[in-house]
């Protein structure tokens, strides 16, 4: 029996209605389209502005995309990964409400949280289940509502973050394609540069930390996108060079959506022609867990059977990492 390689078999997303463009951040805070532009590459994000919706919603959603293109039986999904910073609560799993919602009757779920890195964190997760030949199929959706942690009087950060979901099948493989290799770093470094400071069991709630803005997004943005442009940028040469790959090798960089600077410099490391370079920041700036399968999703078009694809990814914590894998289908 050949080896079992854990291949992308489908994909789906979901992003809210509401579009929050940078003239309607003028409105709000202290800055201006050119700068925003400028700085990040960002022009406008979507908001889920659904009563008592959280999470779950956008999850639920771009799960139900996936199932109804790839006409998939959720019945036998074996397992259902929610990669998110947001979950709905905080102790019972997004991933378990949201397996039950799409009747994935059959499936254990969990919550698997690396701030920005959560996805592909999942990926891994679900590549390993997928090798052991023990699991069949395994749905990753990685879902963030960055609106909920969002203090939209902080220039630094209401302008960056917006709310979306994607999602991506794992299915056994015979034929090579799928996740090839993998490398996934982390450093309590970054704990005190982009963090929420109340609301754990550090600090529980209480009337100060709801004054205080305590349980909103706090970030370094100089610090964090100093420690971004040399980690993602080193794994993902690293990855190339681990595998013999140069960079007419790789047909698509499917990098984290934070800023378009980071991006850039780490095509510049890898020598990837912007050609390759998926991006649409433009459209949904930084949706934290759901930037890489919403990339899949918008260019799935685009990927033919056997293309080389490196992922890359960084978030606070700090958790960064690179994926290569060859994509198992043409879409039609």
């Amino acid at each position: 029996m050949s080896k079992i390689t854990a291949a992308i078999t489908a994909v789906g997303a979901y992003v809210p209605d509401f579009v929050l463009t940078n003239q309607l951040l003028e409105t709000m805070v202290d800055t201006n389209d050119e700068w925003i532009t400028s700085r990040t590459g960002i022009k406008e994000r979507r908001i889920l502005k659904e009563e008592n919706q959280g999470t779950s919603f956008l999850a639920i959603k771009a799960a139900e995309d996936l199932l109804k293109k790839s006409g998939t039986n959720p019945a036998e999904i074996d397992l259902v990964l929610v990669a998110s910073a947001t979950p709905d609560m905080p102790v019972a799993a997004t991933a378990v409400y949201v397996a039950t919602k799409i009747g994935a009757v059959n499936a254990f779920a969990y919550d698997l949280q690396a701030a920005c890195s959560s996805f592909l964190y999942a990926m891994s997760n679900a590549a390993a289940y997928i090798e052991s030949g023990r699991y069949k199929k395994v749905l990753v959706i990685g879902a963030d509502k960055m609106s909920s942690i969002i203090d939209y009087t902080d220039r630094a950060t209401c302008i960056i973050f917006g709310d979306g979901a994607g999602a991506v099948l794992f299915e056994p493989n015979f034929e090579g394609l799928g996740l090839q290799d993998e490398i996934l770093r982390s450093d309590g470094i970054g704990r005190d540069y982009l963090k929420i400071e109340a609301g754990g069991s550090i600090l529980p709630a209480s009337h100060e930390t709801v004054d205080n803005k305590q349980h909103y997004v706090f970030q370094d943005g100089k610090t964090v996108f100093k420690y971004a442009v040399s980690n993602m940028a080193d794994v993902s040469e690293k990855i190339m060079q681990q595998n013999n790959l140069s960079h007419d090798d790789v047909n698509w960089l499917v990098a984290h959506q934070a800023n378009k600077r980071i991006i850039d410099a780490t095509a510049h490391r890898m020598g990837v022609d912007e050609s390759k370079v998926l991006i649409n920041i433009e459209k949904y700036g930084n949706t934290t867990s759901a930037t890489l399968p919403l990339l899949l999703h918008d260019f799935e078009h685009l990927f033919k059977k056997g293309d080389n694809i490196i992922f890359a990814s960084f978030g606070g914590g700090f958790t960064w990492g690179s994926i290569y894998l060859k994509w198992a289908y043409t879409k039609n």
